[in-house]
């Protein structure tokens, strides 16, 4: 939005004055906002060194924490509060889902709706996966990013996983007592991974909207030549603005979540060649396929950082992805994590205590997934089909005056600026709560702001005045939630801001909820 007044005063409603007025009655400090304090109640969210407690006045089991919940699942929780169910979602307009549409889309392949059963699938599958899913993955990035390349990918590079989160956790249960450079703002579980594997010593780094949330490769060397006694920085690299110490391991989304950036080309080989240099690179590359070209004859084309890979034994690059986002079957819990095979050893050993091993049917059921014909289609398809959604979201943004800083060129996210418009519709937790109003889910910025500490004062976070949209949902769900959106906006030019930032549901009269921990952000 251009400036408040413009977005919300209209001849014949509230003038300059009432709004200025409104907006500096309302809160700067966390404190003062019903928004941010039932988010500080739910459990997990207190800052650290408190009792991690839903209710202190109940009893709660000795020595159990609340380890905070992720964005997608609190505000499930929250829209639960205010009526939303399972049963009746298709009255709601979901646009904080972390995973695509699932039905068919416009010339892809037909979707799976069968699993053959065989006789040896009943039993357990081995923790690194079955062996003919290894070798169909390695088979896939090999064609896709490593023809011509001496050094090629092997079943015993790749580890499956049952979910993506199961593969960070497997990879972070192995690593020793190490700096960990993570970036904000980034997928949320990063903050909960953060948290509970203390060996991780978290070293953030914020990304700059005025540079399109780019990773600053050069800074990132400069962070891990602090504890380097052999670098050969020169004094004048070191005057940058360095915030932070000795880096082992930097850890990343790529393509981006929630800012829908993508790291590629010259810049992605660079990230790259820090593993060969002392330092592990993890990435998550769930969304590699939603790239949206602006020539048609790019289509099919995606991005993993297994082209730049010089040595798929020594170089430390560990990429994580799966079925969940780019084969769009989240429900089927099947990733997998692909680098060196000491790396896949290790991970093996981890996921025994851990999570036993992906579903065994569903990785037989997976293998013809990965034929190369098979993935060129339905990148294709999703490509244009998503790419759509996304085009029909900006526009309708821009009629409302929400145009985006930064519109994204991959994902399905859309991370917008609420800045610009008046307190206390300006901050993404209050704007969430008045969505719920309207039976609609987003994301508030807040939960992107890895703080493993959760002491930052949330008014000062660099997420606060943001929320993240998914055009993931079939397009007419993403018009039931830009209609509401809308009906905000229209509400608080005709009536001023006092009706909004109070009058929240604390408490759920809902059924029960399933377990939702298939949902992601």
């Amino acid at each position: 939005m251009a400036e408040n007044t413009s977005t919300i005063s209209r001849a014949g409603t509230p003038s300059f004055k009432d709004i200025v007025r409104d907006a500096m009655k309302h809160y700067k400090h966390e404190k003062e906002s019903e928004a941010h304090q039932i988010f500080r109640h739910a459990g997990g969210h207190q800052p650290k060194g408190l009792p991690q407690t839903v209710n202190p006045e109940e009893e709660t089991v000795p020595g159990i924490e609340h380890p905070g919940s992720t964005g997608v699942i609190y505000c499930s929780d929250r829209a639960m509060a205010n009526g939303f169910s399972y049963a009746s979602s298709h009255e709601w307009a979901n646009l904080g889902q972390g995973a695509p549409e699932v039905g068919p889309i416009p010339n892809a392949p037909e979707r799976p709706n069968t699993i053959p059963l065989p006789m040896d699938s009943l039993e357990y599958a081995p923790t690194t996966g079955v062996k003919a899913l290894r070798e169909a993955v390695a088979n896939l990035y090999n064609h896709t990013y490593r023809q011509g390349k001496h050094s090629q990918y092997t079943y015993e590079n790749v580890c499956i996983v049952p979910g993506g989160r199961a593969g960070l956790s497997r990879v972070a249960a192995v690593i020793g007592d190490v700096y960990t450079s993570y970036q904000v703002p980034d997928y949320t579980a990063y903050d909960q991974v953060l948290s509970a594997f203390k060996r991780l010593v978290p070293v953030p780094t914020a990304l700059d909207p005025k540079n399109k949330y780019r990773l600053d490769i050069e800074q990132t060397k400069v962070y891990i030549c602090l504890y380097d006694l052999h670098c050969d920085l020169t004094e004048g690299d070191l005057q940058k603005d360095i915030r932070t110490q000795g880096l082992a391991v930097v850890l990343a989304s790529n393509p981006r979540n929630p800012t829908g950036q993508v790291i590629k080309g010259n810049e992605l080989k660079e990230l790259v060649s820090l593993s060969r240099e002392g330092t592990t690179i993890i990435l998550d590359e769930f969304y590699s396929w939603y790239i949206y070209p602006e020539n048609s004859h790019d289509y099919g084309k995606s991005v993993s950082s297994a082209q730049y890979v010089e040595d798929v034994n020594e170089d430390s690059t560990v990429i994580i992805d799966g079925l969940t986002k780019n084969w769009r079957l989240p429900g089927w819990r099947v990733c997998w994590v692909i680098g060196p095979k000491n790396l896949i050893s290790a991970l093996s050993q981890s996921g025994s205590f851990l999570d036993g091993g992906a579903n065994h049917p569903l990785q037989l059921a997976a293998i013809p997934l990965l034929d190369p014909l098979h993935v060129q289609k339905e990148k294709i398809a999703l490509q244009k089909h998503f790419k759509a959604k996304r085009d029909h979201v900006l526009a309708r943004l821009k009629e409302l005056h929400l145009e985006v800083d930064v519109p994204p060129n991959s994902t399905f996210y859309i991370w917008l600026n609420l800045e610009k418009l008046p307190a206390p519709l300006n901050n993404g937790l209050t704007f969430f709560e008045e969505l719920l109003k309207e039976q609609t889910i987003v994301i508030p910025g807040i939960f992107f702001d890895i703080n493993p500490a959760h002491r930052r004062n949330l008014f000062n976070s660099p997420c606060h005045h943001f929320v993240r949209l998914s055009f993931g949902p079939p397009m007419a769900d993403l018009d039931k939630g830009l209609d509401a959106i809308e009906r905000i906006l229209k509400k608080a030019r005709k009536s001023g801001m006092k009706e909004f930032g109070q009058g929240y549901k604390t408490g759920s009269d809902a059924p029960e909820s399933p377990v939702h921990g298939g949902m992601s952000v």
